[in-house]
């Protein structure tokens, strides 16, 4: 049986997703630039009104997944806010300039992490997504999940490289989940379901009215979705 994580951008979002059955949040701001670590406020709005899980994304800027050590200090602040206020963990990915896992920084967001949980994030679409998520299953480090489109625009594009991380993923319980995301909708998750078998997936607009993150999230689609990943 999978299940559901839905992109929220605030507590009215959340309280919408939560009642018509999401398991999971995934809370951002400026969703526009693929989504940004969100303000205090309303991380503390947020998770104060549901009672399901809610990952925080702890992305300080969206030209690149490169991030330099003076931008290290703000991230640190901003985990230790989401850590503070009660998130379940954070949704996080920094590569190098060569386009490899930056180890390096994961390693310091891992210090901070405490008992929260860590989605490693599309980064791993940019390039070799294979290779990447195996470097992540290789290092010492123990990432909960993987959000990825198989290296392709949506899930449905990369849906068989996502099958061969699934596969790969399968080899070790230590190994991140893999969770599909990005263009996933109530027209297309069922042959997904029924190829991958994901313990999760992940919708965005795919669940809005009108598949716009402008207006609100359906909850008549979401109801649909659960059914369909039953």
């Amino acid at each position: 049986m999978g299940k559901l994580e839905v992109i929220v951008l605030n507590a009215e979002d959340a309280k919408m997703a939560e009642a018509y059955g999401a398991d999971r949040l995934e809370l951002v701001t400026a969703i526009g630039e693929g989504g940004l670590t969100p303000s205090y406020g309303t991380v503390k709005q947020v998770i104060n009104s549901v009672k399901i899980p809610v990952m925080v994304m702890l992305r300080p800027h969206s030209y690149s997944y490169q991030y330099h050590q003076e931008e290290w200090a703000t991230m640190k602040e901003d985990l230790h806010m989401i850590r503070g206020l009660g998130a379940a963990g954070i949704v996080f990915g920094a590569l190098t300039k060569d386009t490899k896992i930056d180890f390096q920084m994961l390693g310091q967001v891992m210090e901070e992490l405490g008992d929260l949980s860590i989605t490693f994030h599309r980064a791993i679409d940019e390039e070799h997504t294979e290779a990447l998520y195996q470097s992540l299953c290789q290092s010492p480090y123990r990432i909960n999940q993987v959000l990825t489109s198989g290296g392709q625009q949506t899930a449905v594009e990369g849906l068989a490289t996502i099958q061969s991380l699934v596969q790969y993923s399968s080899q070790s319980p230590n190994y991140p989940l893999v969770m599909p995301g990005s263009g996933l909708n109530v027209h297309n998750i069922d042959m997904v379901h029924q190829a991958l078998q994901a313990p999760y997936y992940h919708f965005g607009s795919g669940v809005r009215k009108e598949g716009d993150f402008g207006q609100m999230i359906d909850g008549n689609i979401l109801t649909k979705i659960k059914e369909m990943i039953k």
